[in-house]
């Protein structure tokens, strides 16, 4: 169940084409909007995702602001085996306008 408001609001579902083909119900991917960087963050070992987003907006949940903006970083899981003093771009908790 997706909820109002989530970024997954407006993702499009998907069918198998034929029951017989084993498939499944679900949802494509999300298109990933602007995520403009504002700042560099030099990472720490260890760091997380959501300590991340505490730091910088006050809200562990808007972890994914920082990875859509850092198309490289294929999961958050992904933050703990970079090397300490990587460049992370940090966004804007949310796009203007």
């Amino acid at each position: 169940m997706i909820t109002p408001g989530s970024r997954y609001e407006n993702a499009v579902a998907f069918e198998a084409e034929s029951a017989d083909a084993g498939g499944f119900r679900g949802l494509r991917p999300r298109a990933i909007g602007p995520a403009k960087p504002v700042i560099e963050h030099a990472l720490r070992e260890g760091e997380r995702h959501d300590a991340l987003a505490v730091l910088y907006y006050n809200e562990p949940r808007l972890w994914w602001r920082i990875l859509d903006a850092n198309p490289d970083v294929l999961y958050a899981g992904d933050l703990t085996e970079r090397a300490a003093g990587e460049t992370l771009l940090i966004p804007r908790a949310a796009e203007p306008g």
